[in-house]
């Protein structure tokens, strides 16, 4: 196969594309369903934004909300509730959505397939799993049916933002080999955040 280093800048974006074209990326992997150490089992559906009920949307800004306001409050930004739900109302937005055995929403992640300083990327922009349900191996779980989507499409890297007073949520990507990526701010920035990769190439 070509070095992905030679690859042509209209190469990599017909990957973009042929992701972005697809109804369910995810439709060729084994990700249907979930069960946790535990024994619990969870189903997992993907969805554009436009096929996805306004209440699942609307569940997953208040999941968010419930997770990370408190650390968004504590930055120089804040929390900005209008920001983050248009975020969630994104035309470009895909969503992989956990449920239990309930049929009740417990977890989600919300991604698109892009071109980021040159290198075709599946950029996570949201992985929220309901407290109830954390510590179950969902949430490493979703990342890895992500980087197996991004694998299958022929993308370089999964990317990701965290806020640098989230510990937990630090912990938990660099758990997954996830590390500050290239375009991360620098320490003179003093930025709230930290931009996060993994390479789906090895």
């Amino acid at each position: 196969m070509t070095n992905r280093d030679e690859l042509s800048a209209a190469a990599k974006q017909k990957f973009v594309e042929a992701a972005t074209r697809s109804t369910n990326p995810l439709d060729s992997l084994s990700y249907s369903s979930f069960t946790s150490p535990s024994g619990e089992k969870f189903k997992l559906i993907c969805r554009t934004k436009n096929d996805l009920d306004a209440k699942t949307i609307k569940w997953a800004c208040k999941l968010a909300e419930q997770n990370v306001s408190p650390f968004y409050k504590q930055t120089k930004i804040g929390w900005q509730p209008k920001i983050k739900q248009a975020e969630h109302n994104k035309a470009w937005a895909r969503y992989l959505v956990a449920q239990n055995e309930k049929n009740e929403n417990v977890a989600y992640a919300m991604f698109r397939f892009d071109l980021d300083n040159g290198d075709c990327v599946l950029y996570c922009y949201e992985m929220q799993v309901a407290s109830n349900y954390q510590r179950k191996g969902l949430g490493r779980f979703i990342m890895k049916l992500l980087e197996d989507c991004a694998r299958h499409w022929h993308l370089e890297k999964i990317i990701l933002t965290v806020l640098n007073n989230n510990e937990n949520s630090k912990l938990f990507f660099n758990a997954l080999d996830y590390h500050k990526d290239e375009t991360s701010p620098d320490v003179l920035e003093e930025a709230d955040y930290e931009i996060l990769s993994k390479s789906t190439l090895s």
